[in-house]
């Protein structure tokens, strides 16, 4: 008999139908999150389940999912899973890893020019026929090159930004767990503690995963150490932010501008947010790309496809559980 897997909300033809050829395969027909209570019902009999960023599960859900051994999160971050529950219910959990590094880079690259070359501003004035002719003091923006980018987290997607602003003539400062003496060598990047970094940095940009550590990183105190009229980025996790602070200091003009593409309580903004205009917003779009997302699809069902033919999946995320298996 095959094993049973729900996919959570809509997914790519072709990913379906290779899961198809060797699981019995139940899709969820939309493109939102539908609820513990649905997943409930869709997902009581299934080994295995696709899941989505959006997806909420955590150890009430898993309890209610009685034959679930596996969930292969799309999605590189994988705070929407009680991980913890998950591992003492012996479901193994993996993530997508990889595959969005240079999709999130390229957000992020064109975010930052988006608020410090006041993009939005300029295409509404365009679209608003209030161009009149060429201005030398129109959409006054700052030079990157010969600047200092702060990156907090300096993994794949902190390293891709980083040769992004090495080949713009940046300099590169970083803070992390540990030293990398690769990317110092590779970059030349100044490894410093969080609070030098903030302080000397014209833009900061975050790269970090969202843990206990690291909620609200960025807080009040951080935002007031920052280099006066430097800018924010954030495309990693949006309570790495502690976002009514943002909104004051942003507010205060302190900082010259902010530009997010995730936020602290996801899909609703701080109040406030929306209305200031030095603040650059997208939707979460950092892995938003037809290559990415198709390559995040396949990681995923690669990840259940070798769960279920007792092979190791290469990004299981608690491997604890291959120790003590449990259900798998």
């Amino acid at each position: 008999m095959k094993p049973r897997v729900l996919i959570t909300q809509k997914i790519f033809p072709e990913i379906k139908q290779r899961l198809s050829r060797s699981c019995s395969v139940k899709e969820i027909p939309v493109t939102l999150p539908v609820g513990s209570r649905r997943l409930t019902r869709e997902g009581r009999n299934c080994e295995g389940l696709l899941s989505f960023l959006t997806d909420g599960i955590d150890a009430a859900l898993l309890k209610k999912l009685p034959r679930l051994r596996i969930i292969a999160n799309f999605a590189v971050g994988y705070n929407n899973i009680d991980i913890a529950a998950a591992t003492e219910c012996g479901i193994m959990v993996t993530n997508t890893p990889s595959v969005l590094t240079e999709a999130t880079a390229d957000l992020t690259w064109g975010l930052m020019l988006s608020v410090v070359r006041h993009l939005p501003q300029a295409d509404r004035f365009m679209r608003e026929g209030r161009f009149k002719g060429w201005q030398p003091d129109l959409f006054l923006g700052r030079d990157l090159s010969g600047k200092t980018l702060g990156i907090i987290g300096l993994g794949r997607i902190g390293r891709a930004v980083a040769r992004r602003a090495l080949a713009s003539g940046m300099r590169i400062a970083y803070t992390a767990r540990k030293r990398d003496d690769e990317a110092e060598m590779e970059l030349g990047a100044a490894a410093m503690s969080l609070e030098d970094l903030l302080k000397t940095s014209d833009v900061v940009t975050i790269h970090a995963p969202l843990s206990p550590s690291t909620g609200h990183l960025i807080g009040r105190r951080e935002l007031n150490l920052m280099k006066p009229g430097s800018y924010l980025i954030n495309t990693a996790r949006g309570p790495i932010i502690d976002e009514k602070a943002l909104v004051a200091v942003l507010k205060s003009r302190r900082l010259a501008g902010a530009a997010l593409d995730v936020y602290e309580d996801e899909p609703r903004l701080a109040p406030g947010l929306a209305k200031l205009p030095n603040v650059v917003l997208s939707p979460h779009l950092g892995s938003a790309t037809v290559e990415t997302r198709l390559k995040m699809a396949e990681a995923a069902a690669g990840n259940l496809l070798d769960f279920f033919a007792r092979r190791t999946p290469p990004n299981c995320v608690n491997p604890e559980i291959l120790k003590n298996p449990g259900k798998s």
